[in-house]
């Protein structure tokens, strides 16, 4: 098991370029399976999650080649379906959580599909009752071995339907559209997810010859087509990234430069962190973040404790609230941070805490930030990533403390977060990676 050592109490300094989206990137890697053309996709982040997948990918019978740093090429004309009964594959599906993705194409394509109950972060129940119930409607079945923990679907021939889905799950809204696309009439999927990720998803299949309508609303239409051809596609930039340095920054009070962030397609992002007090500037399509030795929470205009809540796109992705949480710690007054998407995510408090936060943890899913106003800095500590998402939020805790921290099994932050100790290092981090 891999750790980080660092050495917190330093200025960063410089500008950084956030990697291709994770979460759009596995969407898009599945949808090459729903072409027998070429696929070429760039700015493909060499992550740990996207690396397992496009090798799975390989192993399914996909040609896969590296033509550039960050592209590749996929063609899924010989894929090896007998290979998805193998052992070698349901376990590799039961530790990658996006692989549940791949249920939709290969659906829609060669009309059966196995998976395993896919892994991923421990953060609560994330349940796949949206993906399923979505491609039955289109006339799929599933049998589920609950001893193996396999799922089997069928379809002879999949059949455009009406749906209201039960949550606006974005993996099962894209699940669901992949397989729409080659089914026979419209399909109309109305409370989707509409996330940036999934636009881009719409956009890419749109480009192969697919029929998709409503892009970035809740409503989509989508009416089937017989098969799609190749296309090129490019992956947007992290979002939770971009925040991410939002965050470190404020935390360790430098001056960054954020280059390239897709502005527009950062929501309400930019905003949440200015309701922490932290100053930030749109510069074209660069963030500019100066150094701030003091930043104070904003209060409601009733004066009430201000509240930060994840909510379902266009509302503040859940991916973040991590990242929040830190950054208040150092804040000038105390906010509410509401994780109502995942019932564990706040667990991870209770290690800035022993580093001298001072957090109320009000159950699974609230936590009251009390700020020290820069006055108190957090002490170095010994701590444990429990996810991709709290593991960066640590991340920055120890960046911004006094004293050495060492960050133990952060293969879950290498999982989200590409080269990430280089590129912080060259901004002024002391950070060493061992083991």
């Amino acid at each position: 098991m891999a750790s980080f050592v660092i050495e917190g109490g330093h200025r960063l300094q410089g500008e950084i370029f956030p990697q291709g989206a994770k979460n759009e990137v596995l969407q898009i890697l599945c949808a090459t399976l729903l072409t027998d053309e070429a696929v070429t996709i760039s700015n493909i982040p060499n992550i740990l999650d996207v690396n397992n997948l496009i090798q799975l990918l390989r192993d399914m019978g996909v040609k896969v080649s590296k033509v550039g740093v960050d592209t590749y090429t996929f063609q899924a004309d010989e894929v090896n379906l007998a290979y998805l009964e193998s052992e070698e594959f349901l376990t590799r599906c039961s530790k990658l959580r996006g692989s549940v993705m791949l249920v939709g194409p290969l659906i829609a394509r060669f009309g059966q599909a196995m998976i395993a109950k896919p892994g991923g972060d421990k953060i609560g129940r994330r349940r796949l009752d949206t993906h399923f119930l979505g491609i039955q409607k289109l006339g799929a079945s599933f049998d589920f071995d609950a001893a193996s923990g396999v799922f089997r679907i069928y379809a002879d021939k999949l059949k455009g339907a009406y749906m209201l889905l039960d949550e606006a799950s974005v993996t099962g809204t894209a699940n669901i559209v992949m397989a729409a696309v080659l089914a026979e009439g419209t399909t109309t999927i109305y409370n989707a997810a509409c996330e940036p990720y999934l636009q881009q998803l719409c956009k890419m299949l749109n480009s192969m010859g697919a029929r998709i309508s409503g892009i970035a609303s809740n409503l989509l239409t989508i009416e089937g087509v017989s098969s799609l051809k190749g296309c090129e596609h490019r992956i947007l930039p992290d979002m939770i990234e971009v925040g991410s340095f939002i965050g470190m920054a404020a935390m360790t009070s430098s001056e960054i430069t954020i280059k390239n962030v897709s502005y527009q397609n950062l929501g309400i992002i930019p905003d949440s962190f200015r309701r922490l007090g932290i100053r930030l500037e749109q510069r074209g399509d660069d963030i500019f973040v100066p150094q701030q030795d003091h930043y104070e929470i904003e209060s409601f205009i009733d004066g009430s404790i201000m509240t930060i809540a994840d909510a379902p796109w266009p509302g503040l992705t859940p991916d973040l609230l991590s990242v929040m949480l830190v950054v208040a710690t150092q804040a000038k007054g105390s906010v509410l941070i509401h994780q109502k998407m995942f019932e564990s995510r706040l667990f991870f408090v209770d290690k800035l805490i022993d580093m001298g936060a001072q957090i109320i943890l009000c159950d699974p899913h609230r936590a009251v930030v009390i700020g020290h106003d820069h006055n108190f800095r957090l002490r170095g500590g010994n701590m444990t990533s429990p996810d991709i998402r709290a593991g960066i939020a640590l991340l920055i805790a120890a960046l911004g403390a006094d004293g050495i921290s060492r960050i133990h099994n952060i293969e879950q932050i290498d999982r989200g977060y590409q080269n990430i100790e280089q590129r912080l290092t060259a901004l002024g981090a002391r950070i060493t990676r061992i083991g």
